[in-house]
């Protein structure tokens, strides 16, 4: 009888995997708060919280409770012609955490879907006022996603160069600091006029390497963009509910998204869900007799009532006193850990972005996602039952909240280690 590992390789087909020269899978059975357990019931601390969406920690029984309960009163509905209660309460308790302006939510399935609803809401709401705008503005090395609309404001890679043809015009832009922001606002102002919308990550740069800005920097270049009649996509996919320190990355900045898009731990990382919220200036673009001017986009999940549930439950546990304790405490923590990590002659660039911790290590050939160092690494960590999935040299931190603080310790610890024993083997 074949093993879970060997029935998973016969039929499944795993993302950003080349299938051909991947080691074995490692087959998890349950998991619970930060651990997760394989077959042999060995454990494994979850140091990135599941590509970055669990943050309550696995099988929080709150939520699941939560989910059992509407699951037994109503899974599913078709969203257009009906609504439902999880839908409603969702959309009004998370609007009234994000910016003033912030006005009507749209229901989708995950970021990327979530950054695809955005794009085609500022390009029909040019469309819808006759100016016919279509380019858009980016960061260079983006990052929003893997759909057709999603990889063309993301930045030109290995990953998209099979269809660099098929992807839509972008301008991209530098992320901002003091010494260079003069000369973004040069370059936006040569294509304003055809510019619809800058797009961006706020804060950090995610799958870029962790790569992060100065809210100040982001705050004038979004109000220079506003000036240049600009529309403002804020993708907080990676650092919205708690990961920059605050609720939102919004909170850091002097100004307000048009748009937001949400997925990840929207949810608590239970199940898939993505949120894009407008303005009331948006949604009324869309407000007319003309029928021609709907906006034509829905999933059959939109809005699914088990995952508004779970995105309810998740974000009650987020603004409990305790868990906002927790985040301040790992912030705290994390920021004496990077500390060591500064002294440590293999680590290099260490940053940090609320519970995003983030240091280069350092190597002779080129850094990239594909330097065989974060191979080296991650398996280093998985010996020691430590989950860490690094960007080529680029190692990261960003665990569930309700992590303790010996938990962090033993993390900490055992980056040390690693680090002292590749620096004698290299």
């Amino acid at each position: 009888m074949m093993n879970l590992q060997e029935r998973d390789k016969a039929v499944n087909w795993h993302p950003y995997t080349q299938m051909k020269t991947a080691g074995e899978v490692i087959p998890i059975v349950n998991g619970k708060g930060i651990y997760l357990y394989d077959t042999s019931g060995k454990m494994y601390i979850d140091a990135v919280s599941s590509w970055w969406v669990t943050l309550h920690g696995h099988a929080h029984p709150y939520i699941a409770r939560r989910v059992s309960e509407q699951l037994n009163t109503l899974e599913q509905v078709i969203f257009a012609g009906f609504t439902h209660e999880p839908a409603v309460q969702l959309s009004e308790n998370l609007l009234k955490l994000l910016p003033a302006n912030q006005d009507k939510a749209f229901y989708s399935d995950n970021g990327s879907t979530a950054v695809e609803v955005a794009l085609k809401m500022s390009i029909q709401y040019s469309h819808n006022h006759g100016k016919g705008k279509k380019k858009i503005l980016a960061f260079k090395n983006a990052y929003h996603g893997d759909t057709f609309g999603a990889m063309s404001v993301s930045g030109r890679s290995v990953w998209t160069r099979p269809f660099e043809e098929m992807l839509f015009e972008v301008v991209y832009i530098d992320p901002p600091h003091a010494g260079n922001l003069e000369n973004i606002k040069s370059q936006v102002k040569s294509v304003a006029d055809e510019t619809v919308c800058f797009i961006y990550e706020p804060l950090v740069q995610g799958a870029a390497g962790m790569l992060m800005h100065h809210a100040e920097d982001l705050s004038a270049l979004m109000a220079f963009c506003r000036q240049q009649d600009i529309l403002l996509i804020q993708d907080e996919v990676f650092t919205g509910f708690g990961r920059t320190g605050t609720l939102f990355a919004a909170d850091q900045l002097s100004e307000k998204p048009d748009i937001m898009c949400f997925s990840k731990g929207l949810t608590g990382g239970t199940m898939p869900m993505g949120i894009t919220t407008c303005s009331a200036e948006i949604f009324n673009a869309f407000l007319s007799d003309d029928q021609y001017k709907t906006l034509f986009h829905g999933h059959s999940f939109t809005a699914n009532p088990l995952a508004c549930t779970a995105a309810l439950a998740s974000m009650e546990l987020l603004l409990q006193d305790q868990t906002l304790m927790n985040i301040q405490e790992i912030i705290e923590k994390h920021l004496l850990f990077s500390q060591v990590l500064r002294k440590h002659p293999q680590v290099e660039n260490v940053r940090q972005a609320g519970t995003i911790l983030a240091w280069d290590f350092k190597t002779d050939g080129k850094t990239s996602y594909f330097n065989n160092i974060g191979k080296i690494l991650y398996e280093e960590f998985i010996n020691r039952g430590i989950i860490m999935r690094p960007l080529g040299n680029v190692m990261y931190l960003v665990p569930p909240y309700c992590i303790t603080c010996e938990e962090l310790y033993f993390v900490y610890q055992h980056i040390s280690e690693v680090l002292d024993k590749l620096m004698m083997d290299m």
